[in-house]
């Protein structure tokens, strides 16, 4: 089996050799901006953004995203600083009244030593921006008229410095592609179609939560390019970002405006566990040239566009096969520390310890009920009665653990911003208990001053714990409320024993679907499915939960395809069980 499948029980039992390696956890912590757009947010105002790019710009890491009026950098992927800034010009603004778009789905690249943004629009008005001092918010105008616009836009400097764009965002038109001029950055020639979906031959492209095509056809948007090896890959977003089966896609040629055929799998792919989706991003290089893709992750209640956003470790396999390993996509994984390969997981091994367990809480609001908290579902929350000091919700384990982090999850309840807000800020303490009774504390952040809206901590040194208490102490806006409290390390039990009868039923009538179905271990909460078209790539990856069969939808009908299933528990991960479906 691949090693990207392997669990590393070294890797697992020996934390202390890894003490000084920091770990993050998806979705990343960032002060996301609140909706700026006021008809978004009639069911509530919320948090979001998407359409993410990451650049290694001069030994740091740039990220920009849609409507965030800025960006941030980080020397290390996880503390991310965020420099204000409005990309549109007071002109557009008088111009447009309500025009809130700035810089939604940004095309970011770095062309010689300067850094190059580019924000979706066809209107002809919008510039490209320039700096060679992005980290102190220095921006002059590379063109004032973009004229040539796009929508969802991805800028590609080739090996030989020749420039192009790709763009569309359509369930009716294709992808396009064209060269620029690299010193004027007007087009040289007319744009060409790069690639159209194909739904009837491959499931994952049909729209729906559940791949079933029910009125649209769907979506291609979110272009990127990345070289390697002499090929071209060109990556896109689909079929729809409120989809837990948002995805990016990947199609392989020859030269940077093709042709380009399509690869069976989607490259990001996670339609199951906490946090759902991994659609419409980009593929970055760290300091080490490690491969990363950073894309979107859907909430969709508030807004069909409420999202976050995650990055997963990514690359290239022998035979040129590109990949990202989203297995166990939002659980603790290492940050890069080195060069690493990537088809080996970078989980840290630490398993979920308090999935559907026990709740208290001070108060709850309305249908906003404690399991909500707990039950691996970014979409449902607890929501205290108050945003007070004092409001709390604490989690029983179960039994005595060994407790190695805690991820805190706020939800947005009775939010009262909408835009990018500075200065605010959550304040808790975290306490732990062996018996309930007795508490010694975990994480005291009763000072802190930054946003942290998916708040991870990593603890310097495990703690053995059954109980894990997270006190209100200063919200930013809004309602005390936690759509999920995470807590990761091992259990003292026995792994789940292995899956038995394994069966896919494929059938001529629809060969992009397949029902999965095994019998029930009886000490798991939860599975991991593996996908492939070949036994030794099984790159894509679905954790299910509380059940015991999985409608699987996403495969190409022209080519058999391989799966493989362990399960889970807080101890740990079962021996694999292997299927095959023709």
């Amino acid at each position: 089996m691949k090693k990207i499948l392997i669990l590393s029980i070294a890797l697992v039992l020996s934390y202390s050799s890894y003490s000084q390696q920091k770990t993050y956890c998806n979705p990343i912590n960032i002060d996301y901006g609140y909706c700026p757009i006021p008809n978004f947010t009639q069911w509530g105002k919320h948090r979001a953004t998407a359409d993410p790019v990451i650049v290694t710009y001069k030994g740091d890491y740039y990220l920009f995203s849609t409507n965030q009026w800025g960006y941030w950098w980080s020397s290390d992927m996880l503390h991310w600083n965020f420099v204000f800034r409005h990309f549109l010009t007071p002109e557009l603004t008088n111009k447009y009244p309500g025009l809130y778009d700035d810089l939604c789905a940004p095309g970011v690249w770095v062309q010689g030593d300067t850094m190059m943004v580019f924000g979706s629009t066809y209107t002809s008005e919008f510039p490209i921006w320039m700096s060679t001092d992005p980290k102190s918010n220095k921006w002059e105008k590379a063109v004032s008229n973009f004229e040539i616009g796009g929508w969802d836009p991805a800028f590609f400097v080739d090996a030989d410095g020749k420039l192009y764009m790709y763009n569309g965002s359509s369930n009716v038109y294709p992808l396009y592609g064209i060269e620029l001029d690299r010193k004027t950055l007007q087009p040289i020639g007319t744009r060409k179609e790069m690639l159209l979906t194909d739904d009837a031959r491959y499931g994952w492209h049909r729209f729906g939560e559940y791949l079933d095509n029910t009125f649209l056809k769907g979506f291609m948007e979110g272009a990127w390019m990345t070289k390697h090896d002499n090929k071209y890959y060109l990556q896109w977003g689909g079929p729809a970002t409120e989809f837990s089966h948002y995805a990016d896609g990947v199609a392989v040629g020859n030269s940077p405006l093709g042709p380009f055929a399509h690869e069976s799998l989607p490259l990001s792919y996670e339609p199951g566990g906490f946090a759902r989706g991994a659609g419409h991003g980009a593929t970055f290089q760290d300091k080490w040239d490690n491969y990363w893709h950073v894309s979107s992750i859907a909430i969709s209640v508030k807004n069909n566009f409420e999202r976050r956003l995650g990055i997963w470790p990514a690359g290239f396999d022998k035979d040129g096969t590109m990949y990202c390993n989203t297995a166990w996509g939002d659980y603790p994984h290492y940050l890069p520390s080195g060069k690493a390969d990537h088809l080996q997981s970078q989980f840290t091994g630490w398993m979920l310890l308090n999935y559907d367990k026990p709740v208290q809480v001070s108060s709850t609001l309305g249908g906003f009920h404690a399991n909500h908290a707990v039950d691996e579902n970014i979409k449902t929350y607890w929501s205290a009665k108050t945003g007070d000091k004092g409001e709390w919700i604490q989690t029983d384990l179960g039994e005595v653990s060994t407790v190695n982090a805690v991820q805190i999850n706020y939800a947005d309840q009775d939010a009262e911003f909408l835009g990018k807000q500075q200065g605010i800020y959550h304040q808790y303490i975290l306490r732990y208990s062996t018996d309930g009774k007795n508490w010694k504390v975990l994480a005291d952040k009763s000072q802190n001053k930054t946003d942290i809206p998916h708040d991870y901590v990593e603890l310097e040194k495990p703690v053995q714990a059954r109980y894990i208490k997270l006190e209100n102490i200063h919200m930013p806006t809004g309602k005390f409320a936690i759509s999920g409290l995470r807590v990761f390390g091992l259990g003292v039990g026995e792994k789940p024993d292995a899956v038995k009868q394994f069966i896919v039923l494929r059938t001529e009538a629809d060969k992009r679907s397949a029902w999965l179905k095994w019998e029930p271990v009886d000490n798991a909460y939860a599975y991991n499915i593996y996908v492939g078209t070949a036994p030794d790539k099984l790159y894509n990856c679905i954790m299910v939960h509380d059940a015991n069969d999985y409608f699987y939808k996403a495969m190409d009908k022209e080519k058999p395809y391989y799966f493989a299933i362990e399960a889970i528990n807080e101890n740990g991960v079962s021996v694999q069980t292997t299927a095959k479906a023709e």
